[in-house]
């Protein structure tokens, strides 16, 4: 069918449906901009993008794509199963030529069967222990939302995505069900007990455990329509029958859980944020407004701030949040007891006091930003009593709009304020020395108070700790003991500090001194455990006969073989460590999840030790044991079906090489189950990374991760390729080194091409990719560096995919990733950086991908739009995928299959068949420069075919999407 018949056909439609009489906000196709299909009788500038036409063509086009996402199961998407050749790629139901229809993308398109097989596998459940640990929630997972949730309204307001029928942040997923199991004494699991009491359907959330385990809170909504969902209730449940009721006997009372949510103060007793009943309708936004928009610097302040989105923009949006974040707090008991306590207000979070005779109460207010999200407007920290009274106001803070954006910078004033772990009611907070300017140099840098929560008249806060670094946190134990944490991250220092809360006359002593970076020499974490009050204190652990302090630490065990995590009975005294157990190195993953004790209280007796561990290997689901001191017995109380069992054989290997620099890289490599080099020959690669910044080379070369971990497939993860017989190299170490007082991104370029080198060079000597088949991409700053080697290194790669990136880093002008330079201070190194700004030099296929409501700071959706823009001003064969109502990273089942689909596409053309029509000196070149470190950046234009025409962060490792969450 050829374009002229298809908007005929579209024409008609029109006639036939009205767009003002639809229900609901109607659904986008994704939008597709594209140089590798222009038809010859077009302008070589001219491209399709369905979302920019007219409102009744754009309306009826996404009416007519409404499928359900159970109708997917019957569509076709592809062939049989894998081969042991590349396989095309036959779509589902269309009527168009595949060329048109790729370049037009009327439609959703599903990726290849084995593709999507995986994709649709079940998420197995998320796990949570009771407070005494002898009991397991498992809390049932759904598959990928539709498209439909992501398009229902929302506010952007202030940094914060808004559903305002919820009264809740948007994109917010859920559990469908809730299993409760007792664990035995035999360490088994007993049978299921499910909560039941609310309808089917029921969407659930924000699931907690009471204090003594008896009881569960959470949150119930439901679908009203495909459009709109209703406004949170809290439940509770009862653990031991799992039946459910309403906390609430009116039906008129909501949960607002814009920012905290509801918090247990005792027992029986729940402390809600809950929607004022007296509050109206939203503001209406007026159709004239009262005065122009106007920000203002007339007092000549430094105000830098990177590129926050999602802003305040005038005084309706400073009402409208309000009146969404707004909340009444209700003291509610289980016996229906009901009590109003405070005013309303903007109230960001609720802590009890471990005695639950106090709340700490935080409350942001006015004057709110125009230029900085929430986080950062005017803060308020109050103490109450349990009752609601009010008994002192500890801070006040003003608006926050100019904390330098070096590194280690912070707010000024009061910070970190909370209740200390091992006392009824004492707070503790920190205060910085330097204005929180890190650039300041002064000594000491943070002082950590503490108070009572009722002090003595004249009695003042108490100085507990002083830090020469920034204060980074305290694991309490008691009056004898506390371990207080300082880092820095432009030297990558980090210190613990063990100190005496109660005894001035002991003094502070250095425990650990070291690099964080260095990961070989990472002591492990102390181990924490659960008090009678609810709160965690370091694990004290004692030896029968022996006097002694002894904690447990918990670490990853990085070598040069890859992570073998240890527990250490350490003797916090003499520094003296025992390893008591560690992984299974040959075959096995193991971790030490959490302490699962039968005491409540005192030092735990070694003898009586018990944890949780985890337990994977390269084909083996993660299961989870407890494992019992003195046998050491373990017995294993999950049993996990293997999420992808087409993929169960999969070869996975840590591989090790070296930059021409003499830095040490490690990645992992996947192979397609059944692959024998030998035999098969190279196979096509996909070389998926995320680049990472060090102070040190030998830092930079330690291997970090374990060839044993289980390979968790994610939806949108690169390993899906396996199924396609690509070999994957995942992850492959990018380290952008600035020893000293050099800067790493002024040489970034340089390295980032030198690295990739290094690990194209190792595939190909191994004989397991095609030199002429290796496809690079990445996600966020991935993409980015994605851009950036097709640009200096065309040698490479043959084709690239990138996700959500930044190429023009002039648009991120206060700093980026780990570049806390500005602009003006590095104007070379951002030039240099930019891929946007050496469009001129992309001569291979890139496919850019990118969410049409990315919020995340610094990755714009026009970063996309624009650097499509300037490849398409230089020939470049590109194809520009805008996903509407998607955000940084992509969640409907709808976009995240439409990926895979592209992204299949791009592969299986521009990589496996090569039909980029790149000249035959690219080629050579390639041959010629690997390993002897050429960028070849100066290749000549290459015509594109059929017409010659013109930040949070993703880890370059594989997903873990699909393994279950623990919750301790």
């Amino acid at each position: 069918m050829n374009v002229d018949r298809m908007l005929h056909k579209v024409y008609h439609l029109l006639s036939l449906t009205s767009p003002h009489s639809l229900p609901f906000k109607p659904l986008h196709f994704p939008s597709v901009l594209s140089l590798s299909h222009l038809r010859p009788r077009r302008s070589p500038y001219d491209s399709v993008r369905p979302i920019r036409t007219s409102t009744a063509v754009m309306a009826t086009s996404r009416l007519r794509n409404l499928v359900p996402a159970n109708n997917f199961a019957s569509e076709d998407a592809s062939g049989g199963g894998a081969s042991k050749g590349p396989v095309s790629s036959t779509t589902a139901t269309t009527a168009l030529d595949d060329e048109e229809d790729a370049t037009l993308a009327v439609r959703y398109r599903l990726p290849p069967q084995e593709i999507k097989d995986i994709v649709d596998a079940p998420p197995l459940p998320a796990l949570s222990f009771s407070p005494y640990r002898d009991k397991i929630l498992f809390l049932k997972r759904r598959a990928l939302p539709p498209l439909t949730e992501l398009a229902r309204p929302e506010e952007k307001l202030a940094g914060v995505r808004i559903d305002g029928k919820c009264n809740t942040r948007t994109r917010m997923s859920f559990y469908s069900g809730i299993g409760i199991h007792q664990l035995l004494p035999n360490g088994t699991l007993g049978p299921e007990i499910e909560v039941r009491g609310f309808p089917d359907g029921a969407k659930i959330n924000f699931v907690t455990w009471s204090p003594d385990g008896r009881h569960l809170a959470f949150t119930i909504r439901f679908d009203e329509g495909e459009t709109s969902t209703s406004k949170l209730r809290v439940w509770v449940a009862q653990v031991e029958t799992g039946i459910a009721r309403p906390l609430f006997k009116s039906e008129d009372i909501f949960l607002n859980a814009m920012f905290d949510n509801f918090v247990w103060v005792n027992d029986s007793s729940l402390l809600v944020c809950t929607i004022p009943q007296s509050r109206g309708d939203p503001p209406k936004k007026p159709l004239v407004p009262f005065g122009p928009k106007i920000q203002s610097n007339e007092q000549k302040n430094t105000i830098q701030v990177r590129t926050f989105q999602d802003l305040l923009k005038d005084e309706y949006d400073e009402d409208l949040f309000d009146y969404y974040t707004t909340s009444q707090l209700v003291l509610a008991s289980l016996d229906g007891a009901v009590k109003e306590i405070g005013p309303p207000a903007v109230y960001t979070s609720m802590n009890p006091s471990p005695d639950q005779k106090y709340l700490l109460i935080s409350s942001i207010h006015r004057p709110y930003s125009f230029i900085v999200p929430c986080g950062r407007f005017p803060k308020k920290v109050d103490v109450w009593t349990a009752d609601g009274k009010f008994v002192r106001e500890l801070c006040d803070l003003p608006l926050a709009e100019d904390i330098p954006i070096a590194f280690s910078s912070v707010r000024k004033g009061k910070r970190s304020i909370n209740w200390r772990a091992d006392k009824p009611s004492t707070l503790y907070w920190v205060e910085t020395q330097d204005e929180g300017d890190a650039k300041v140099e002064v000594s000491p840098r943070d002082i950590i108070y503490t108070q009572p929560a009722e002090p003595l008249e004249g009695e003042g806060p108490t100085v507990l700790h002083k830090v020469d670094l920034r204060y980074g946190g305290i694991s309490w134990s008691d009056d004898s003991l506390a371990l207080v944490y300082e880092s820095w991250y432009k030297t990558r220092r980090t210190r613990t500090w063990v100190i005496s809360p109660g005894s001035n006359d002991v003094s502070p002593r250095i425990l650990f001194d070291r690099s964080s970076e260095d990961v070989y020499s990472d002591p492990g974490s102390p181990m924490l455990r659960r008090t009678p009050a609810g709160t965690y204190v370091l694990a004290k652990v004692k030896k029968e006969n022996e006097e002694g302090t002894y904690l447990l630490l918990n670490g990853n065990g990085a070598t040069p073989e890859g992570n073998i995590p240890f527990l250490d009975l350490f003797d916090i005294n003499t520094g003296n460590k025992e390893r008591i157990w560690k992984s299974d190195k040959e075959k096995y993953y193991e971790t030490v999840v959490a302490l699962m004790p039968d005491e409540k209280e005192g030092d735990l007796p070694i003898d009586h030790l018990k944890i949780l561990t985890s337990k994977e290997s390269k084909t083996e689901n993660t299961q989870y044991s407890i494992l019992s001191w003195p046998e050491k017995k373990a017995v294993q109380i999950t049993d996990f079906p293997h999420p992808y069992p087409q993929l169960a054989s999969l070869q996975k290997e840590l591989v090790k090489y070296q930059r021409k620099d003499g830095v040490q890289l490690t990645a992992t490599l996947y192979l397609p189950p059944g692959f024998d080099p030998s035999r098969d020959g190279p196979l096509p690669c996909l070389f998926w990374s995320y680049p990472g910044e060090f102070k040190s080379k030998d830092a930079a070369g330690q291997v970090r991760g374990s060839p044993n971990e289980f390979a968790g497939i994610g939806p949108t993860s690169a390993l899906l390729w396996l199924a396609r017989r690509f070999a994957i190299l995942s992850g492959p170490t990018i380290p952008i080194i600035g020893e000293g007082d050099a800067e790493a991104n002024d040489s970034y370029v340089e390295q980032l091409v030198a690295s990739a080198e290094a690990a194209v060079e190792e595939v190909v000597r191994r004989g397991v990719a095609h030199p002429d088949k290796i496809a690079v991409g990445g996600h966020s700053y991935g993409a980015f560096m994605t851009a950036n080697l097709l640009a200096h290194a065309p040698h490479l790669f043959s084709c690239g995919i990138a996700r959500s990136g930044a190429y023009n880093r002039t648009l991120t002008p206060f700093g980026f990733q780990n570049e806390d330079r500005t602009l003006w201070e590095a104007t070379s190194t951002y030039v240099e950086m930019s891929p946007f700004l050496s469009a001129n030099k992309i001569k291979k296929p890139i496919l850019l991908i990118h969410g049409e409501e990315d919020n995340n700071s610094g990755t714009l959706t026009m970063q996309s739009d624009r650097f499509f823009n300037a490849l398409k001003g230089h020939g470049a064969l590109s194809r520009l995928v805008i996903l509407p109502f998607e955000s940084h990273g992509y969640a409907a089942r709808e976009s995240i299959m439409h990926v895979l689909w592209e992204s299949d596409r791009w592969l299986q053309k521009y990589c496996v068949s090569d039909t980029s029509n790149v000249n035959a000196d690219s080629d050579a070149s390639k041959k010629e420069n690997l390993g002897t470190g050429s960028t070849d950046s100066e290749s000549k234009p290459v015509a594109a075919s059929g017409g010659g025409g013109p930040e949070a962060s993703n880890s370059g490792h594989e997903g873990f999407d699909s393994l279950p969450i623990i919750n301790c």
